[in-house]
């Protein structure tokens, strides 16, 4: 027994040595940093991948710590697809955005359920804030080639259960837009976790 607790305590003491190391260098060890969207129908963790999507999930940060989506609505819920949000206010007036960034769909991540993903135009290089969650497996949202497909940048890792309540809301067409929910659903407050 007291060899098992010796060895032990050389393994933790190397491991200290070495995260006492990587911190002298600079070297923060990497941890997924992730996204808590509270919402007036639940509250919704995402997850993203900087690894994969370095400019989508920069992008979405910049929007988050800018307060950008507190008060912004699900404005585009279709059921067996996905639901879109954090352009638009209740009212559906659009927020004004930074500049468009570079599409990053060729980079591994595929839309299946549960992913968020930047939504854009039909350009390319036209995504600012609006992102959507998938509620189901879209592979044809995939990019084949560049300058195809949608970039997914994080997945729901708490909340699909409100993201089901939110894909189950009734709809409505109001304006020139199509598929909004009747009772708005706002996200009141986007905040990055630890």
């Amino acid at each position: 027994m007291s060899h098992f607790l010796s060895t032990q305590s050389h393994i933790g003491r190397r491991f200290a040595c070495a995260a006492v190391a990587l911190a002298l260098m600079g070297v923060a060890p990497a941890f997924a940093q992730k996204v808590k969207l509270v919402t007036s129908a639940g509250d919704i963790v995402i997850e993203l991948d900087a690894a994969k999507a370095p400019k989508s999930v920069e992008n979405f940060v910049t929007y988050v710590k800018a307060g950008h989506y507190d008060g912004t609505v699900f404005h585009r819920v279709i059921p067996n697809f996905m639901i879109q949000g954090g352009g638009m206010l209740p009212d559906l007036k659009e927020k004004s955005t930074r500049a468009p960034i570079v599409l990053e769909s060729m980079n591994g991540l595929p839309n299946v359920k549960g992913t968020v993903a930047m939504a854009r135009t039909g350009v390319p290089n036209s995504a600012t804030a609006q992102f959507f969650i998938n509620v189901k497996d879209n592979d044809f949202l995939n990019g084949t080639r560049e300058g195809t497909g949608y970039a997914v940048f994080g997945k729901v890792t708490s909340g699909m259960d409100v993201v089901e309540k939110i894909r189950n809301a009734r709809t409505d067409n109001k304006g020139p837009y199509e598929n909004v929910p009747v009772e708005p659903i706002i996200i009141k407050q986007a905040t990055l976790e630890k």
